[in-house]
């Protein structure tokens, strides 16, 4: 075979194989890489409960500071401290002797003004008593019921009794002492009952209303949840915080809450029917702002959203979602938008 006939043929070769190659490159260039496996759930609605949250703090519905009217000298002390005390038991006797010795005067003093009165009385139709006398013993026997019942408000002063039912404090006053009026002698609280006081900002004003539920949480039983009733909204607005003042009344009838207690305030709102809920781990975040990843085409397409209120491990999406969609709950780091991936669907936690 001459050898331009060969070296024709041997070029030919050469050109065809770089050519398969060529091919080959870039089939591989082209291909798609393989989907990425990524947890997914369908976006549901849901009635989600809602509340207004408050920091409050308890207060006895009836508590006074239990002191004597007048000055005197301690007599006796009828209660222990920490005991429970029935409405109008005598807590507290002062020295009254001289005040009853001259109530007895009086009482005399009243029986011998209603014998005078008495036989006025059966005088004066024969005219052996005027009408002037009898009006002045009338009058004497007034005066005598007057001073009786003087000295009968006088003693019942020196008797420092409980206004109400309910549960004594500490002693501030000792056997003997002298004290004076208006002096604290100890604390009456009834503990049925307790006021809760709170505050909430002034754009919640309309969703409060009395009579609604409240629900109450303290880290004394931070097991417990306890119920009130709004029962009082202060009408005026505080100028320096903007807050409004509520109460709600709560019933303790075991007595395990106390006044003072720092209490966590949940007001009870109807649901937000409708809602988007999604787990936190749905959300991303980034210097433009929150995103989630939606499947479409089984493709994951960055989508904008807007969240809300947050309850435990889930995120309520405001906006930017809607019933149905597809979205990515684990595995985001792996995928670039626009990615194909290979869902593993899973139900959401916490529903």
């Amino acid at each position: 075979m001459p050898f331009g006939i060969v070296l024709v043929l041997i070029v030919a070769a050469g050109a065809a194989l770089f050519a398969s190659r060529g091919d080959r490159a870039a089939a591989k260039t082209t291909a798609e890489p393989p989907p990425t496996p990524v947890a997914a759930m369908v976006v549901r609605t849901e009635a989600l409960p809602r509340a207004i949250e408050a920091i409050g703090s308890l207060q006895a519905v009836r508590q006074v500071i239990l002191a004597p009217e007048v000055a005197g000298r301690v007599t006796a002390i009828n209660f222990e401290a920490g005991t429970d005390v029935a409405a109008g038991a005598a807590l507290v006797q002062l020295y009254d002797a001289p005040l009853r010795a001259s109530r007895v005067v009086a009482v005399s003093k009243g029986r011998f003004a209603q014998l005078q009165e008495k036989r006025s009385q059966g005088l004066a139709p024969s005219g052996f008593v005027t009408q002037e006398v009898l009006q002045q013993r009338q009058e004497d026997l007034k005066q005598a019921d007057a001073s009786v019942e003087q000295l009968d408000a006088q003693i019942a002063q020196m008797t420092i009794r409980a206004p109400f039912a309910g549960q004594i404090g500490l002693r501030k006053v000792n056997l003997g002492q002298y004290v004076n009026a208006g002096d604290a002698l100890a604390t009456l609280t009834a503990l049925d009952q307790l006021y809760v006081n709170f505050t909430v900002p002034q754009q919640r004003l309309s969703n409060l209303k009395v009579g609604g539920a409240v629900t109450i949480r303290t880290d004394a039983f931070p097991d417990r949840v306890f119920e009130a009733k709004i029962n009082a909204i202060e009408p005026q607005v505080a100028e320096d915080t903007r807050n409004v003042l509520v109460q709600a009344l709560l019933d303790n009838p075991d007595r395990l809450l106390r006044p003072g207690l720092f209490v966590m305030v949940n007001v009870v709102l109807p649901p937000q029917p409708d809602a988007i809920v999604v787990p936190v781990t749905a959300i991303q975040t980034s210097a433009s702002g929150e995103s989630v990843l939606v499947v479409r085409d089984n493709k994951a397409i960055a989508v904008a959203v807007r969240t809300g209120q947050r309850i435990g491990e889930r995120v309520v999406v405001e906006q930017g979602l809607s019933a149905g969609d597809h979205i990515v709950t684990a595995g985001q780091l792996r995928v670039m938008p626009g990615a194909t991936v290979q869902m593993t669907m899973a139900e959401e936690k916490g529903r």
